[in-house]
């Protein structure tokens, strides 16, 4: 098994990657105009089995045909290129991110308030407690 960033010097990746992505496209264009692999083929003049191996994940498009395809589902191809170690760096400070972003939920400490039966809430009433609502206590 390889790390993250031996994976991202792949070209397997970087491949799999793109397939998603040009998946995506499709999958929301014919979302977004409510019509069927065939009527897409149709529009732009390929098979339906060229569809449907763009659907299924089985294509290794050139570049050309790349172009052709996202232009025609109103899209631009918007590629960058980056330098590797700085993608790496990039994507690991994200990864670090998004890990201790949800972390911080558990951290804070919650404040729960009680309101007891045939009570509205009011800042009159209101006591802030740090358990949980316990509907059968008394006032």
């Amino acid at each position: 098994m390889i790390n993250r960033e031996e994976l991202l010097k792949t070209k397997e990746y970087w491949f799999e990657t793109l397939q998603n992505d040009i998946f995506r496209m499709v999958d929301e264009y014919i979302q977004k105009e409510d019509i069927t692999q065939t009527k897409l083929a149709e529009q732009l003049g390929v098979s339906k089995g060229y569809i449907s191996q763009v659907i299924n994940g089985n294509f290794n498009f050139s570049l050309k045909k790349m172009i052709e395809l996202s232009l025609a589902l109103n899209n631009v191809p918007d590629f960058k290129f980056k330098d590797l170690g700085q993608y790496i760096q990039e994507d690991k400070q994200k990864r670090f991110e998004m890990m201790y972003k949800d972390y911080s939920i558990f951290t804070t400490k919650s404040k729960f308030v009680k309101v007891y039966s045939g009570e509205t809430a009011s800042s009159e009433n209101i006591k802030t407690t740090s358990g949980a609502y316990d509907l059968n206590e008394a006032a």
